[in-house]
């Protein structure tokens, strides 16, 4: 099942709420539409009934998936976090050594990651290779892709 998931007390109440949405609004909703199809007669060939049923095997496996995950949570608490470094939650501006490109990143926990607004797992290959890294630090860091080259240029927490 894996390790702790290091995340922010804040993802941890989003994703308490979405699973709490998910079984007290959605599920009552699909078995009501389940209940209505039942209805209509022989559920051999009844679609929207398969179809409903399915969907809630999906729901039901997507609630215990996060169910899972805030069992394992980690909550992270970044006001004892050493800012002279890489840690959780660091915003960190690098120099692409190869394409000699600056990027800015920021590692956060599950529920946060948003790869497109440069907001890295910091337990993916990025983070990891960054995670400990000061100022004027150069790393390699393999990813499926080959290897990217950065050097640290700041660190900041927000």
């Amino acid at each position: 099942m894996g390790g702790s998931i290091p995340m922010t007390r804040e993802a941890y109440q989003r994703k308490r709420d979405e699973v709490e949405h998910m079984e007290k609004v959605q599920m009552p909703e699909i078995a009501e539409k389940i209940a209505a199809a039942r209805e209509e007669g022989d559920l051999k060939e009844n679609a929207e009934y398969h179809a409903q049923r399915e969907a809630q095997g999906m729901l039901q496996a997507k609630i215990n998936q996060i169910k899972g995950d805030l069992s394992r949570a980690q909550i992270i608490d970044t006001s004892n976090i050493p800012k002279d470094e890489v840690a959780f939650g660091a915003t960190v501006k690098v120099l692409d050594l190869d394409f000699d490109d600056e990027e800015e990143m920021t590692l956060v926990g599950s529920g946060d990651e948003d790869y497109d607004a440069g907001k890295y797992l910091i337990t993916s290959p990025i983070g990891q290779g960054l995670l400990g890294r000061k100022v004027g630090d150069e790393v390699a860091i393999e990813v499926p892709s080959g290897t990217l080259k950065f050097k640290v240029l700041e660190i900041r927490y927000e």
